[in-house]
């Protein structure tokens, strides 16, 4: 999918999630968010774009100035979460590793290992467009 960050955007892709409860806990969310705004300065590794919110830390440096479209893939292959944002691979991870002496926030990820459920933007009120958003199922 490729999306354009307004100012201070935050919102979030839930991917694996049930339709009820917080998809961050209860499915996963990979982190859509203007890491340069001044009210993020003071957020952990494990919150900034692209990590896998409270598991994983995402490389960083790699967004398009804000106004600007970015590309972000994602692939969803069992336990193995990749992310690439606009040709660089900022997240490789093995979810069932990186978690089995706890997550990164210290909190519980019930739904963190779900094999499937649904996708969805999880916006916090701030604007992001969104546009050639395309879903594979891996064979």
């Amino acid at each position: 999918f490729e999306f354009m960050l307004t100012p201070g955007a935050n919102n979030g892709l839930g991917i694996r999630t049930p339709l009820e409860g917080d998809a961050a806990y209860m499915g996963m969310e990979l982190q859509i968010l203007d890491n340069d705004a001044p009210i993020y300065k003071d957020l952990k590794e494990h919150q900034y774009h692209g990590s896998i919110y409270g598991v994983v830390a995402a490389e960083r440096g790699h967004l398009k100035p804000i106004g600007e479209w970015n590309y972000q893939e994602v692939i969803a292959d069992g336990d193995n979460i990749k992310i690439t944002l606009n040709g660089v691979v900022i997240v490789d991870a093995n979810i069932r590793e990186a978690s089995k002496n706890g997550t990164l926030d210290g909190k519980d990820h019930p739904g963190l290992l779900n094999k499937s459920g649904h996708i969805g933007f999880l916006g916090h009120g701030s604007e992001v467009k969104f546009r050639n958003i395309r879903i594979k199922e891996l064979k």
